[in-house]
């Protein structure tokens, strides 16, 4: 929990309770269903949880915020977004069932009312997000055709609706047929530990 005290200091009592309680809630579901690898278990918090919320870092969500996570797996990056912001809704989705499961007995535990846990396919989902966001499922091309007409058109936050991605590595290529803006933000820039070195945020404007 330091390293997530250490870049956010000013969580009220209940999400530092929250974000205390994941590491147990983890250990425990991933010995029922492997949902994060074993030594990654070894760095969760870092790898996992802070890694997560790093989108943060590039803006600050305003209540009524809604967000659909794709391919979420164990509740990367939802469930400690939801954490942080209480006032924004969250529908997690994933198409591996037992998947879902570990996200719903988590959100249960910690209590966490903004979050919706479906197992579905993200091209099954009907409703509409000011942001989607996930964690390396894919190669962006794919993606965009995966969550087409799933943005809002209404706006209300100071960066347009669209798409925030988390991956590694060199994406110059993967990006080179995306004709929608999109921009990169190193998460190096914001936190120093190595396993950010070569880690993005993949911003992508919808509309």
């Amino acid at each position: 929990m330091d390293i997530i005290k250490k870049y956010f200091p000013d969580l009220t009592d209940r999400q530092f309770e929250q974000f205390s309680q994941l590491s147990e809630l983890y250990q425990f579901w991933n010995e029922q269903i492997n949902v994060i690898s074993r030594k990654d278990m070894d760095h969760f918090y870092e790898r996992h949880v802070l890694h997560a919320l790093a989108v943060t870092k590039i803006i600050q969500f305003k209540p009524g915020t809604t967000f659909l996570d794709v391919g979420t797996g164990g509740g990367f990056p939802g469930i400690p977004l939801a954490i942080l912001y209480p006032e924004c809704s969250f529908h997690l989705v994933d198409s591996i069932g037992k998947k879902i499961k570990v996200v719903k007995e988590v959100t249960n535990a910690l209590k966490l009312e903004n979050v919706k846990a479906s197992h579905t396919r993200v091209e099954n989902v009907k409703e509409t997000y000011d942001f989607i966001i996930s964690r390396a499922v894919t190669a962006m091309p794919t993606f965009l055709q995966w969550v087409k007409n799933k943005v809002k058109k209404k706006q209300m936050n100071a960066l347009p609706n669209g798409i925030l991605y988390l991956k590694g590595g060199d994406l110059k290529e993967e990006m080179t047929p995306i004709k929608n803006y999109y921009e990169f933000f190193e998460i190096s820039n914001f936190f120093t530990e190595k396993f950010f070195e070569t880690k993005k945020v993949v911003y992508v404007q919808i509309n």
